[in-house]
């Protein structure tokens, strides 16, 4: 369980993003609007963004809740990004591994979160963690539930799959093995976002603030601009700075 955010427009600093808005990922923290599960973000947060001309993104994450983080203020009213994706963090399993399990993960050009938990943690997703060469598994940034959807994402992206078409086959695969999971996965490379919404709230706003020209997918709306629209359940959401594209995710029954 978690809220995130993704960005991708013209360049705007972190803080119009998740410190400004009168709804933004800083009062989801405490106070989400639209979350279902969970009511307290409080586990850690992370910003992953994107210096012109670098594609491989830096990132900025602690454990402790975003409220408490004192530096925070300063970097983002200093850092310009045109592409973001920022998370607060509500875990699956209090005390687990801290910052190392604070989202963004991130590896190459991507940048990746997850708003959500596996049903029958870690149990229920054994084989398909047996499945991944073992240097990826010890590779695992945390242990979490995210952490393992993430690297079964990059195993994925690695192969050379697409990021779309990456998020909907582990989306299948993990709703296969554990029906009850909520997997809302938002993946960004520095010039797309992608997304599932998957057992929770993702909302995307074109053209809003801060900026025209943008695109903003996010776990809910972060002010009241009238443009936000909600993403169906069960659907893939992939965007650019100007386009949004929703297809219908498989079911596993189907």
């Amino acid at each position: 369980m978690c809220r995130h955010l993704a960005y991708l427009g013209p360049p705007v600093t972190i803080s119009e993003l998740i410190l400004a808005p009168e709804h933004g990922l800083y009062r989801q923290s405490w106070a989400p609007r639209r979350q279902r599960y969970g009511t307290v973000n409080a586990d850690g947060f992370g910003v992953g963004w994107y210096a012109e001309d670098d594609p491989v993104p830096a990132r900025y994450r602690r454990q402790a809740p975003i409220w408490a983080d004192l530096g925070l203020t300063d970097l983002a009213r200093v850092v310009r990004t045109r592409a973001l994706l920022a998370a607060v963090r509500d875990a699956t399993l209090p005390g687990a591994d801290g910052e190392a399990a604070a989202l963004p993960f991130a590896a190459g050009p991507w940048l990746f979160s997850h708003n959500g938990s596996v049903g029958g943690w870690p149990g229920t997703l054994a084989p398909l963690a047996a499945s991944l060469p073992a240097e990826e598994l010890l590779a695992l940034p945390a242990r979490s539930d995210s952490a393992l959807v993430w690297a079964l994402l990059l195993h994925r992206l690695r192969s050379g799959t697409e990021l779309g078409s990456a998020l909907a086959e582990t989306v299948f695969d993990i709703a296969v093995a554990s029906p009850a999971s909520r997997l809302n996965l938002l993946a960004v490379d520095g010039a797309r976002i992608a997304a599932t919404a998957w057992g929770d709230s993702l909302w995307y706003l074109t053209g809003g603030t801060p900026t025209a020209g943008s695109t903003v997918v996010a776990s809910e709306p972060y002010d009241d601009d009238p443009r936000w629209r909600e993403v169906p359940d069960r659907t893939l959401l992939m965007a650019t700075s100007g386009d949004v594209l929703l297809t219908p995710l498989k079911e596993p029954s189907a």
